[in-house]
């Protein structure tokens, strides 16, 4: 399945000789694997929440609008949720295409889209206790340069 929202971990490996099987040798796979960030002790756990079903009718719309942007063979969206400690997987985006460039561009739009438009909420907890954490400007400025290039 190109789009999965679990609580369970995966194995990126399994996932991206899938992705190549399905695609059927494609020219090019391009991944990105995001992981908890331990901020040198500052976070403690990171915890992800989101609504069923409404989380990956959007994450299949991304996926929809990649497709028709670049020439993909296939596509794979996983994201967690639940209570995450550093280092723990929770996000994998990976594209297969007949050349590098629709690879590369279309894994960087999912990811830089995945940041503002998924619905997932996210918490912190640290030594200073939990907090509530939002997009970055970074991540809205990173989502524009798409809608110009669109």
């Amino acid at each position: 399945m190109a789009v999965r929202v679990q609580a369970e971990d995966f194995d990126p490996a399994a996932e991206l000789a899938a992705l190549a099987e399905e695609a059927g040798a494609p020219g090019a796979v391009v991944s990105f694997l995001g992981h908890v960030r331990g901020e040198k002790g500052a976070v403690s756990a990171l915890t992800l929440e989101h609504y069923p079903g409404m989380a990956e009718k959007a994450l299949e719309a991304l996926e929809a609008e990649a497709r028709g942007r670049w020439a993909l063979e296939g596509c794979r969206i996983l994201h967690r949720f639940g209570r995450l400690e550093p280092g723990a997987r929770i996000v994998m985006v990976a594209t297969a295409s007949p050349h590098r460039g629709d690879a590369f561009a279309a894994a960087a739009f999912l990811m830089d889209r995945l940041k503002t438009d998924a619905p997932f909420w996210k918490r912190e907890e640290g030594p200073q206790g939990a907090r509530w954490i939002g997009a970055r400007e970074s991540d809205a400025q990173a989502r524009a340069r798409w809608d110009e290039e669109g």
